[in-house]
């Protein structure tokens, strides 16, 4: 039984495939008569399947050497592309979260879109979305790694325009599809330069490739620009970060497996590529640069949203940040233990609050307040989700930034203040929007708020209690440090900046009578970070005005330059049709004596560029 369950673990993408396919009869409106609630118990199962599948399986590989099966996909000469599976407790760990995460996702949306009239599609579009993050977990090559990447693209693109009557619905997915594709553009650059220079586009292979290649040091820091750029953008990182904010408007089930696994999914293939990354300075130093910015500028810019769902969206991005600059400082293992706790969390935060959405009817954090004793569950979970997010004892996110810290203490301790900065905005950000939403006075919509019904209130009790347990996960292993060999400084400053960052966000002068300062100088800085920066209109005013007029002296020159000139050769042959036609005399002796005089002149005008003639007497 272990080793079916072995030789099928290649089976486990496919069970979010399948269970999207058997869910178009629904999807597409040709099964009405049962409604469309089987397409989702169909999809439930595919992924409880899944799920089990890769339980026992990593299960069996614990403490085990990694193993990889291919599939030959194309081949032809000295081309060959193979479609490879790594099998490792890394990889397979990844795909238990994935589905898991996934499942919990499903059955919140079997209560959350209940009402909803595509919910058939729905459902078929998470078990895409399914297939490609367990592909990507397990997948040992980077052409594979590409193609998933595109599908994840796609999945975006469908999922935040799930509802495409809304114009605002069509921007968003739109705008997350083509600043994706700029990514994507760069690494598909750097995948077809990498096939070039290694011959071989596994993972294994690559990595023995590089530690003897003789590469310029312009070509390593170009392969490596392109190589991270495609992750950049599908983890929100300046200057490719606008597209998540934009992505909200899609359904929250969505949001829920898209800020917490597909993020992470663009920061788990740079984790891969961090062997090729260390030969390129540039590419490093890009990613601490690019890691800090995004990280630092996300988290101020999140603190001045209303909307609950934007304010948790840009701390995803702040995280995601942590996680480049982690990468770009070598320190792999760092950030997957990041990735592991902060997908919990994230997940556990947006069930709340698509819950308190639900049940309000609206978004806006200003029209919200005195919730906690009318959902306590919802509550709960939220308070349970933030903790998971900042760094108190003993929850995930604290051993994760504990560990990476005291690594790098001692080499390079501005990172400690980059971390303790983050933490703090976060635990200052996460309370804000506590204090919005569960405390104070009753608004208008939140009077009569009821708590949610089963179906979204299991899957929240039950990742809180997984948020819980993420300690004991890592202590299992042997991912926590001993008590003895704790640097103390920089755990008090660690938790100093969470509780910090709690005690400011409790006692913040928070106002709903008006979204906007009175005071002009507090109205500029809101202002500021409400729209990020404004880098938005910054990219209309440069890169969107310089495509702009490159469209319209392109379509000039098509106009006038291509199509006159084409439209002057058509007119040169119908003017000489038409003279031609008047030459015609019907003798063909005529016809036989301008053949002979053309090709007369011909011969002596060859004869005359060769040189021939000048040898002769006269």
């Amino acid at each position: 039984m272990n080793q079916l369950l072995f030789s099928t673990t290649w089976c486990v993408p496919i069970y979010g495939l399948i269970g999207a396919i058997f869910s178009l009869p629904w999807s597409m409106g040709i099964v009405r008569r049962t409604g469309p609630r089987p397409a989702a118990y169909v999809n439930l199962l595919a992924t409880i399947l899944a799920f089990f599948h890769s339980v026992f399986i990593l299960r069996d590989i614990w403490s085990q050497e990694t193993q990889n099966i291919s599939f030959t996909w194309f081949e032809a000469a000295d081309f060959h592309l193979s479609l490879t599976w790594e099998i490792s407790e890394t990889s397979i760990g990844a795909v238990v979260l994935i589905t898991g995460l996934s499942l919990l996702a499903q059955i919140y949306a079997l209560g959350y879109m209940e009402k909803d009239w595509a919910i058939a599609r729905f459902f078929a579009l998470m078990g895409f979305f399914e297939a490609a993050l367990s592909a990507l977990a397990m997948s040992d090559s980077l052409f594979l790694t590409y193609a998933v990447l595109e599908i994840l693209t796609l999945s975006t693109y469908l999922l935040v325009g799930f509802w495409y009557a809304q114009p605002l619905v069509v921007t968003a997915a739109r705008d997350a599809f083509f600043t994706k594709r700029v990514g994507d553009l760069l690494l598909l650059m750097g995948v077809v330069a990498l096939s070039t220079f290694a011959g071989s586009l596994q993972f294994s292979d690559l990595y023995e490739w590089a530690q003897t290649a003789q590469l310029s040091p312009l070509t390593w820091n170009l392969l490596g620009l392109a190589l991270i750029a495609g992750p950049a953008g599908k983890c929100a990182q300046f200057p490719l970060h606008l597209w998540l904010d934009e992505a909200m408007e899609g359904p929250n089930p969505a949001s829920v497996l898209r800020n917490s696994m597909v993020v992470a999914g663009g920061a788990y293939v740079l984790y891969k590529l961090q062997p090729i990354l260390v030969f390129s300075p540039l590419a490093l130093n890009t990613l601490v640069i690019m890691g800090v910015l995004t990280a630092v500028g996300a988290s101020l810019v999140s603190l001045a949203q209303i909307d609950i769902k934007r304010a948790l969206s840009h701390s995803t991005s702040a995280y995601m940040g942590l996680v480049f600059l982690a990468v770009g400082l070598e320190q792999g293992g760092v950030a997957l233990m990041l990735l592991f706790t902060h997908a919990i969390a994230k997940a556990l935060l947006f069930m709340s609050s698509g819950s308190v959405i639900l049940t309000t009817s609206t978004q806006d954090l200003t029209e919200m307040g005195g919730l906690w004793s009318r959902m306590p569950a919802t509550t709960t979970a939220y308070v349970v989700g933030a903790a998971g997010m900042v760094t108190l004892l003993p929850l995930g996110s604290f051993w994760a930034m504990l560990s990476w810290a005291e690594g790098l203490w001692l080499i390079t301790p501005w990172v400690l203040g980059v971390l303790v900065l983050v933490n703090g905005l976060t635990a200052l950000n996460l309370t804000r929007v506590f204090r919005l939403i569960f405390w104070g006075e009753p608004q208008q919509k939140t009077r009569r708020t009821p708590e949610v019904p089963w179906p979204l209130a299991v899957p929240m009790v039950s990742l809180s209690i997984v948020t819980l347990l993420v300690p004991l996960m890592l202590q299992q292993w042997y991912l926590l440090p001993n008590w003895e060999s704790i640097n103390w400084y920089v755990l008090f400053l660690l938790v100093l900046s969470s509780v910090v960052g709690v005690i400011i966000g409790c006692n913040i002068y928070l106002h709903k009578a008006w979204s906007q300062s009175r005071i002009k100088t507090w109205r500029f800085v809101q202002n500021l970070l409400g729209y990020d920066f404004y880098i938005d209109r910054i990219y209309k005013l440069t890169v969107v005005s310089a495509v702009a007029l490159l469209s319209k002296i392109s379509a000039w020159c098509d106009r006038y330059l291509v199509d006159g000139l084409v439209n002057l050769v058509g007119f040169a042959a119908i003017f000489s049709g038409q003279s031609l036609k008047y030459s015609i005399s019907g003798q063909s002796q005529g016809y036989l004596l301008t053949i002979l005089i053309g090709i007369s002149f011909l011969g002596f005008f060859i004869v005359w560029s060769l040189g021939l003639l000048d040898n002769l007497p006269f």
